[in-house]
């Protein structure tokens, strides 16, 4: 997967993504890039990440955000295996929480 992650045009959207300075330009970033539909799978996938670092139960995580328990799975593997992105960004964005 990283030899995936190395292309030209992947690192030109990493550096996109780090060149905006509020939620609001990311927005709109997410709006011209993706479907609606795609920013709301991104958007539940942070969801349940920060549900499972706050130890919720699977059952409760499909009640509460319609994931499915393959997403949850899937989520869950990243949390535990992955490259530690889910990690970074919910250690930055719950800063008293570390």
């Amino acid at each position: 997967m990283l030899e995936k992650l190395n292309e030209n045009n992947i690192k030109m959207l990493a550096k996109a993504f780090l060149s905006l300075e509020t939620v609001e330009e990311f927005s709109n970033l997410l709006e011209d890039l993706c479907t609606i539909s795609e920013i709301k799978a991104m958007a539940q996938r942070i969801e349940v990440a920060q549900m499972l670092c706050d130890r919720v139960v699977y059952s409760d995580i499909v009640r509460s955000t319609g994931a499915s328990t393959a997403t949850i799975s899937r989520v869950n593997r990243a949390l535990n295996y992955g490259a530690g992105g889910y990690k970074t960004v919910l250690a930055r964005m719950n800063p008293e929480e570390k």
